[in-house]
């Protein structure tokens, strides 16, 4: 059983409350844009990071890339790295895809089963908000020394 797809970020100084895609819904840009970044996102990300400068630092999925999404970010003022500066292997340093969601998975999934879908959002959102920070912050300290790896590779993907 898989629930829609969630968003959540993790940042240096707090986490972002889970946002789940509808039932059904394609993310496409326009919705990304409107249900995810402007519908939750990037307001609990500016209000956790009032003091503090950020980047935005997304992956290629086609509603991260759109123009209407760039163009969306630069309207609202968001500092991100350009689509075309992105590694090759963007999996590889991002915080959230090399350490935190597999994380969350075995957090969620561990001696437990579900038998509806609000169920298992209802663990996503309870298991996300035990992430210690000090987890995300040692997970954010690799990024460094994984970049090094990468250009190591020449742009190919690493191994832990």
């Amino acid at each position: 059983m898989s629930a829609s797809h969630g968003f959540g970020w993790r940042v240096k100084n707090g986490q972002t409350d889970i946002v789940f895609v509808e039932p059904g819904a394609k993310v496409i840009s326009e919705y990304y844009c409107q249900h995810i970044l402007g519908g939750g996102l990037l307001p609990d990300i500016r209000a956790r990071c009032q003091r503090y400068s950020w980047t935005l630092q997304e992956d290629g999925a086609p509603s991260h890339t759109a123009r209407n999404t760039l163009t969306y970010l630069l309207r609202e003022n968001v500092t991100f790295i350009e689509p075309d500066m992105w590694p090759p292997n963007s999996q590889d340093l991002n915080p959230v895809d090399y350490a935190v969601w597999d994380a969350l998975q075995q957090m969620v999934y561990q001696r437990r089963r579900f038998t509806t879908i609000n169920q298992l959002k209802q663990a996503i959102v309870i298991e996300w908000g035990k992430l210690s920070q000090r987890f995300i912050d040692l997970a954010i300290g690799q990024w460094r020394c994984r970049l090094e790896c990468v250009v190591q590779q020449q742009g190919g993907h690493i191994e832990h």
